[in-house]
């Protein structure tokens, strides 16, 4: 069991890193959302993967899950929803003020390009 979160750890962090390094915002918010995926796998994990266990210590139980990781990846489900919703408001207003959405487009407005150099060559003459 062990080995097949791990595995399952381990793909989704490759996966997630090799779509935050495209150049398109839409795979880095997908690259994101697989590396939350993966740290709530690996937070999950690390409560002790027992079947059948209950999460709450009761009398008459022996054997329990930790509830702490349930907790914890209940609250990093809410926090990387909340961000992802963040992300993708700031990728649509990029998108909009550019028209395109690749990650290392120079802005128009702050790049000068040749016919300004050249209107700036001639006002100075």
């Amino acid at each position: 069991m062990e080995l097949l979160v791990a595995t399952a750890v381990g793909m989704l962090t490759a996966s997630g890193i090799y779509m935050v390094l495209r150049l398109r915002t839409f795979p880095v918010i997908i690259g994101i959302s697989l590396l939350t995926y993966a740290v709530n796998v690996f937070l999950f994990g690390s409560g002790r993967l027992l079947p059948n266990a209950p999460a709450v210590l009761t009398d008459g139980v022996d054997i329990y899950s930790d509830p702490l990781p349930q907790a914890l990846v209940l609250t990093a489900i809410v926090i990387s929803f909340g961000m992802t919703a963040v992300v993708v408001i700031v990728a649509l207003g990029s998108w909009l003020a550019n028209d395109d959405d690749m990650v290392d487009t120079p802005n128009a407005d702050t790049e000068p390009d040749a016919a300004d150099d050249q209107a700036r060559a001639g006002a100075q003459s």
